[in-house]
């Protein structure tokens, strides 16, 4: 049974997902605080992570990034305004995804399931190939994905990714060259339809991932944008 913890120091909102989650077949642990939170964490195994981004202690962002300092379970942000700054920032601080109050409990249920599906896929022990087979490796340019071992490198060093971040380059380096637009990126990760075009959810995960490849100027050298269009790795 997956665990799911709950941060947000509104009680009735932390009490309505508490009751659907439970509803869902996901066991709870809820916190109305950072502090206690940040204490729950270490002491108890996590499956994915719902941050409330005021909290009266702290804030979801400096939580967030607390969390990722030792675990790659999947996070759901909850921001209280339609703010593009909100959403960037917790995204930016490996967040994977967000939801802005109110919000629809069937939207929470159904992103939270596929967080976890791909998180669960993504962590699944995975049969090694013998020596001398097909790994299924992907490679660009010293960019190199193994979706068997779920590793990347570049150029021989590690990349750490989140799940969200390993699938987007697993898409665009199984068809180099192919543009992406960020819908198709979008559904190909979450596999849902809660796309819409002011969604900017694709673009800093793009961001984020250039940052970590250390490829952010004006023409990066791997996940290029087609301005318009979407997004493909190296020349088309």
């Amino acid at each position: 049974m997956a665990v799911v913890l709950i941060v947000d120091d509104e009680q009735e909102i932390a009490q309505l997902l508490d009751v659907c989650l439970r509803s869902e077949g996901f066991e709870t642990i809820v916190c109305y605080t950072m502090r206690q939170a940040v204490l729950t964490i270490e002491q108890q195994k996590i499956d994915l992570a719902i941050l409330d981004v005021m909290l009266p202690d702290g804030d979801g962002f400096s939580l967030c990034r607390e969390i990722r300092k030792n675990y790659y379970y999947p996070i759901i942000m909850l921001t209280a305004r339609d703010s593009d700054t909100d959403k960037i920032g917790g995204l930016g601080l490996g967040a994977d995804d967000y939801v802005t109050k109110p919000f629809q409990p069937e939207e929470l249920m159904a992103r939270v399931h596929a967080q976890l599906r791909r998180y669960i896929r993504y962590n699944q022990p995975q049969e090694i190939s013998p020596a001398g087979t097909d790994t299924g490796e992907l490679s660009f340019n010293g960019l190199r994905l193994n979706p068997q071992s779920h590793t990347c490198t570049l150029n021989g060093q590690k990349l750490t990714l989140t799940p969200t971040e390993f699938t987007i380059l697993q898409m665009l380096m199984e068809q180099p060259g192919q543009v992406f637009s960020a819908e198709d990126l979008f559904h190909g990760v979450w596999g849902e339809e809660y796309w819409n075009r002011n969604n900017n959810t694709i673009a800093t995960h793009i961001r984020h991932l250039r940052e970590k490849m250390q490829d952010t100027g004006d023409r990066p050298l791997y996940i290029r944008t087609v301005w318009g269009i979407g997004y493909r790795l190296g020349e088309g």
